[in-house]
Order: structure tokens, then sequence, then C-alpha cells
């Protein structure tokens, strides 16, 4: 990979890293939003219908989901970043073999060849 390949990678990357780290904080601000409230409509729960407190644990739990996601995300984009500082960005971790440009421009944390991705999913059990 070129150096001038590797800025470019870095600043998909910084600009993917800014991307989830907003949304980061969007979820954490609606779940804290929620832990506010929480205390103060416990007294109000008793005139809700079982349905719609059901329904906000579903949202809560959908949020903390979304929320355990973007945080794995955002490793993976943080790994990304320390490989192109090692010099190992755009090298596939099973093979060694060079990640098409293309992959990297569409998956710029790409750990792996497409067809790696493909076996080891077809390995896991379901």
């Amino acid at each position: 990979m070129s150096e001038h390949d590797g800025e470019q990678a870095r600043e998909r990357l910084h600009a993917e890293r800014e991307r989830v780290e907003g949304l980061i904080e969007s979820v954490r601000a609606d779940l804290g939003d929620d832990s506010e409230n929480e205390q103060a409509s416990e007294l109000s729960d008793y005139d809700q219908h079982p349905a719609d407190t059901g329904s906000e644990t579903f949202e809560r739990e959908k949020d903390l989901s979304i929320l355990e996601q973007l945080e794995g995300e955002l490793a993976e984009i943080q790994a990304a970043l320390r490989r192109i500082d090692e010099g190992t960005y755009g090298i596939d971790e099973v093979t060694g073999e060079t990640i098409p440009t293309e992959r990297l421009e569409a998956v710029p944390a790409a750990r792996t060849n497409v067809e790696n991705v493909a076996t080891e999913q077809r390995r896991q059990p379901s």
C-alpha cells in the first residue's frame, strides 16, 4: 500500500469514526433521558398498560443492542487505524494476502478478504 493510499484510508476511517461516535453519543443521550425519566415515571407506571411498559422495555433493549454494535464498530475502526500505523493495513489477517482496494473502500476496517469472511461464516454453527 502506498503512502497516499494509507492517508486516504486514514481519512476514510477518521470520517467513519466521527460518524460512529456521533451515533454513539445520540444513542447514549436517548438512554440517559430514559433513565432520568424512569424515576419520575415510576409512579405513572401504575396507570400504564403492561403492554406500554413492555414496549418501553423493548425500545430500551433495542437501543442498548444498537449501542453495543456501534461500540464494536468503533473498536474495529480504531484497530484499523492501528494497522495503518503498524503497516499491516490492507493485509488479510488469515492468509497474509493483500485485501482488494474495492473491499477496503466499501469496508475500511476490513481485516480479511470477502472469501475468508464467507468461509468463516460457513464454519460457524447457526
